[in-house]
Protein backbone atom coordinates (compact mmCIF):
# COMPACT_ATOMS: atom_id res chain seq x y z
CA UNK A 1 0.00 0.00 0.00
CA UNK A 2 1.38 3.16 -0.90
CA UNK A 3 2.28 5.27 2.46
CA UNK A 4 2.12 2.15 4.21
CA UNK A 5 5.97 2.43 5.82
CA UNK A 6 5.64 6.38 7.15
CA UNK A 7 3.14 7.89 9.40
CA UNK A 8 1.28 11.00 8.56
CA UNK A 9 2.13 14.64 9.30
CA UNK A 10 2.25 15.47 13.20
CA UNK A 11 1.66 19.25 14.13
CA UNK A 12 3.99 20.21 16.64
CA UNK A 13 3.48 22.83 19.41
CA UNK A 14 0.08 24.61 20.35
CA UNK A 15 -1.02 27.00 17.47
CA UNK A 16 -4.18 28.39 19.03
CA UNK A 17 -2.89 32.11 19.83
CA UNK A 18 -0.90 32.29 16.65
CA UNK A 19 -3.46 30.75 13.88
CA UNK A 20 -6.01 33.49 13.50
CA UNK A 21 -3.38 36.07 12.23
CA UNK A 22 -0.79 34.06 10.46
CA UNK A 23 -0.03 34.09 6.83
CA UNK A 24 -1.87 31.84 4.73
CA UNK A 25 0.31 30.66 1.80
CA UNK A 26 -1.64 29.36 -1.06
CA UNK A 27 0.47 27.74 -3.75
CA UNK A 28 0.80 29.73 -7.45
CA UNK A 29 -2.06 27.15 -9.01
CA UNK A 30 -4.50 27.54 -5.96
CA UNK A 31 -3.90 23.77 -4.77
CA UNK A 32 -2.42 23.87 -1.65
CA UNK A 33 -2.62 26.31 1.51
CA UNK A 34 -0.20 26.25 4.17
CA UNK A 35 -0.77 28.09 7.51
CA UNK A 36 2.26 28.04 9.70
CA UNK A 37 4.27 25.97 7.51
CA UNK A 38 1.56 23.55 8.26
CA UNK A 39 -0.24 21.71 5.52
CA UNK A 40 -4.17 22.53 6.08
CA UNK A 41 -5.75 21.41 2.84
CA UNK A 42 -4.51 20.13 -1.02
CA UNK A 43 -6.77 20.10 -4.38
CA UNK A 44 -6.12 16.43 -4.31
CA UNK A 45 -8.86 16.65 -1.38
CA UNK A 46 -11.99 17.10 -3.75
CA UNK A 47 -13.66 14.03 -4.61
CA UNK A 48 -13.53 13.24 -1.25
CA UNK A 49 -14.76 16.78 -0.10
CA UNK A 50 -17.73 16.47 -3.00
CA UNK A 51 -18.48 13.08 -0.51
CA UNK A 52 -18.29 15.16 2.28
CA UNK A 53 -20.52 18.00 1.08
CA UNK A 54 -23.34 15.14 -0.23
CA UNK A 55 -23.73 14.17 3.53
CA UNK A 56 -24.06 17.08 4.94
CA UNK A 57 -26.31 18.14 2.28
CA UNK A 58 -28.72 15.06 2.10
CA UNK A 59 -31.16 16.32 4.31
CA UNK A 60 -31.55 20.25 2.04
CA UNK A 61 -32.14 23.30 4.36
CA UNK A 62 -29.38 25.01 6.25
CA UNK A 63 -25.77 23.38 6.36
CA UNK A 64 -22.87 24.37 8.77
CA UNK A 65 -19.24 24.20 7.08
CA UNK A 66 -16.72 24.58 9.81
CA UNK A 67 -13.47 25.32 8.20
CA UNK A 68 -13.16 27.02 4.52
CA UNK A 69 -9.93 26.59 3.63
CA UNK A 70 -9.83 26.62 -0.33
CA UNK A 71 -13.09 26.48 -0.34
CA UNK A 72 -13.30 23.15 -2.34
CA UNK A 73 -15.94 21.87 0.10
CA UNK A 74 -17.80 25.03 -0.02
CA UNK A 75 -18.31 24.81 -3.64
CA UNK A 76 -19.70 21.54 -3.50
CA UNK A 77 -21.88 22.42 -0.54
CA UNK A 78 -23.06 24.80 -2.90
CA UNK A 79 -24.18 22.60 -5.60
CA UNK A 80 -26.95 21.12 -3.23
CA UNK A 81 -30.59 22.21 -2.53
CA UNK A 82 -30.16 23.78 -0.04
CA UNK A 83 -31.98 27.14 1.97
CA UNK A 84 -28.57 28.39 3.71
CA UNK A 85 -24.73 28.02 3.78
CA UNK A 86 -23.37 28.93 7.47
CA UNK A 87 -19.52 28.76 7.52
CA UNK A 88 -16.84 29.59 10.65
CA UNK A 89 -13.23 30.19 9.27
CA UNK A 90 -10.42 30.91 11.92
CA UNK A 91 -7.86 32.80 9.67
CA UNK A 92 -7.77 36.24 8.35
CA UNK A 93 -6.51 35.75 4.97
CA UNK A 94 -8.64 32.53 4.50
CA UNK A 95 -11.68 34.49 5.87
CA UNK A 96 -11.33 37.27 3.08
CA UNK A 97 -11.18 34.56 0.68
CA UNK A 98 -14.72 33.50 2.47
CA UNK A 99 -15.82 36.96 1.62
CA UNK A 100 -15.47 36.74 -2.00
CA UNK A 101 -16.79 33.09 -2.46
CA UNK A 102 -19.62 35.04 -0.34
CA UNK A 103 -20.35 37.39 -2.87
CA UNK A 104 -20.22 34.89 -5.48
CA UNK A 105 -22.68 32.33 -4.05
CA UNK A 106 -25.39 30.79 -5.31
CA UNK A 107 -27.02 29.86 -1.98
CA UNK A 108 -26.82 32.87 0.47
CA UNK A 109 -23.45 32.29 2.73
CA UNK A 110 -22.90 33.11 6.30
CA UNK A 111 -19.85 33.90 7.32
CA UNK A 112 -18.65 33.95 11.11
CA UNK A 113 -14.98 34.96 11.83
CA UNK A 114 -13.35 32.69 14.41
CA UNK A 115 -12.20 29.52 15.83
CA UNK A 116 -15.54 27.46 16.27
CA UNK A 117 -15.41 27.32 20.26
CA UNK A 118 -15.51 31.26 19.71
CA UNK A 119 -18.51 31.13 17.52
CA UNK A 120 -20.55 28.14 18.63
CA UNK A 121 -22.69 30.14 21.36
CA UNK A 122 -23.94 32.71 18.84
CA UNK A 123 -25.15 29.61 16.69
CA UNK A 124 -28.99 28.63 16.71
CA UNK A 125 -29.56 25.54 18.83
CA UNK A 126 -31.94 22.89 16.53
CA UNK A 127 -30.91 25.41 13.81
CA UNK A 128 -29.12 22.92 11.21
CA UNK A 129 -30.25 20.51 8.48
CA UNK A 130 -26.70 19.33 8.03
CA UNK A 131 -23.09 19.88 9.55
CA UNK A 132 -19.80 19.45 7.80
CA UNK A 133 -16.44 19.90 9.81
CA UNK A 134 -13.40 19.77 8.42
CA UNK A 135 -10.46 21.79 10.79
CA UNK A 136 -6.97 21.74 11.13
CA UNK A 137 -5.39 19.95 14.75
CA UNK A 138 -3.76 23.38 16.15
CA UNK A 139 -2.22 21.81 18.81
CA UNK A 140 -0.44 18.85 19.13
CA UNK A 141 -2.25 17.15 21.56
CA UNK A 142 -5.68 18.19 19.34
CA UNK A 143 -4.32 15.81 16.61
CA UNK A 144 -6.39 12.85 17.04
CA UNK A 145 -9.58 14.24 19.09
CA UNK A 146 -10.26 17.70 17.96
CA UNK A 147 -13.05 17.04 15.87
CA UNK A 148 -14.95 14.78 18.70
CA UNK A 149 -15.18 18.27 21.03
CA UNK A 150 -16.35 20.02 18.24
CA UNK A 151 -18.93 16.52 17.11
CA UNK A 152 -20.26 16.90 20.49
CA UNK A 153 -22.06 20.26 20.68
CA UNK A 154 -22.21 19.94 16.99
CA UNK A 155 -25.77 17.80 18.89
CA UNK A 156 -27.02 21.08 19.85
CA UNK A 157 -26.70 22.53 16.77
CA UNK A 158 -28.94 20.07 14.60
CA UNK A 159 -32.45 19.69 14.24
CA UNK A 160 -33.50 16.13 14.92
CA UNK A 161 -32.79 13.61 11.96
CA UNK A 162 -29.87 15.97 11.56
CA UNK A 163 -26.73 14.82 9.74
CA UNK A 164 -23.61 15.36 10.23
CA UNK A 165 -19.90 14.56 9.11
CA UNK A 166 -16.18 15.18 10.06
CA UNK A 167 -12.81 15.30 8.52
CA UNK A 168 -9.39 14.78 10.34
CA UNK A 169 -7.18 13.92 7.50
CA UNK A 170 -3.96 14.67 9.95
CA UNK A 171 -5.19 12.48 12.55
CA UNK A 172 -6.06 9.18 10.40
CA UNK A 173 -2.69 9.64 8.22
CA UNK A 174 -1.08 8.60 11.46
CA UNK A 175 -3.16 6.53 12.51
CA UNK A 176 -3.51 4.40 9.27
CA UNK A 177 0.65 2.90 10.31
CA UNK A 178 -1.70 1.17 13.15
CA UNK A 179 -5.14 0.20 11.55
CA UNK A 180 -4.55 -0.28 7.54
CA UNK A 181 -8.03 -1.55 7.69
CA UNK A 182 -10.40 1.32 7.40
CA UNK A 183 -13.58 -0.48 9.21
CA UNK A 184 -10.69 -1.48 11.96
CA UNK A 185 -9.66 1.95 11.84
CA UNK A 186 -13.09 3.48 12.69
CA UNK A 187 -14.18 1.10 15.16
CA UNK A 188 -11.32 1.18 17.14
CA UNK A 189 -10.53 5.18 17.08
CA UNK A 190 -13.85 7.10 15.98
CA UNK A 191 -16.94 4.78 17.17
CA UNK A 192 -15.85 4.72 20.73
CA UNK A 193 -15.59 8.46 21.35
CA UNK A 194 -19.04 8.75 18.91
CA UNK A 195 -20.61 6.26 21.32
CA UNK A 196 -20.54 8.17 24.37
CA UNK A 197 -22.15 11.30 22.64
CA UNK A 198 -26.09 10.54 22.06
CA UNK A 199 -26.15 10.08 18.15
CA UNK A 200 -29.31 7.91 17.19
CA UNK A 201 -27.07 6.65 14.14
CA UNK A 202 -23.53 6.16 13.52
CA UNK A 203 -21.68 4.88 10.59
CA UNK A 204 -19.08 5.51 7.92
CA UNK A 205 -18.33 5.01 4.22
CA UNK A 206 -15.18 4.01 2.78
CA UNK A 207 -14.24 6.44 -0.38
CA UNK A 208 -11.30 5.68 -2.70
CA UNK A 209 -8.82 8.63 -3.30
CA UNK A 210 -5.67 9.45 -5.02
CA UNK A 211 -3.11 11.80 -2.79
CA UNK A 212 -0.11 12.17 -4.96
CA UNK A 213 3.20 10.84 -3.30
CA UNK A 214 4.97 14.36 -1.92
CA UNK A 215 1.82 14.65 0.49
CA UNK A 216 3.09 14.95 3.75
CA UNK A 217 -0.55 14.11 5.75
CA UNK A 218 -2.08 11.40 3.95
CA UNK A 219 -0.86 8.58 1.71
CA UNK A 220 -2.78 5.66 1.46
CA UNK A 221 -5.71 5.30 -1.32
CA UNK A 222 -8.96 5.04 0.59
CA UNK A 223 -10.32 6.81 3.50
CA UNK A 224 -13.72 6.73 5.95
CA UNK A 225 -16.40 9.04 4.83
CA UNK A 226 -18.26 9.51 8.64
CA UNK A 227 -21.59 9.86 8.85
CA UNK A 228 -23.77 10.64 11.70
CA UNK A 229 -27.30 11.49 12.79
CA UNK A 230 -29.22 13.11 15.62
Amino acid sequence: MKGEDRGGYRPRGDNREQWGQAAARFDDADASLKILGKPVMERWEEPFMGKLASIACSNGGRVLEVGFGLGISASFVQRHPIDEHVIIEANAEVFERLLEFQRAAKVDVSPHRGLWEDVVDDLPSGGFDGILYDTYPLAEDDLHVHQFRFVERALGLLKPGGVMTYCNLTSWGNLKGRYPDDEELFEATQRPHLEQQGWSEIGFEIFRIDPPEDCEYYAFPTVIAPRLRR
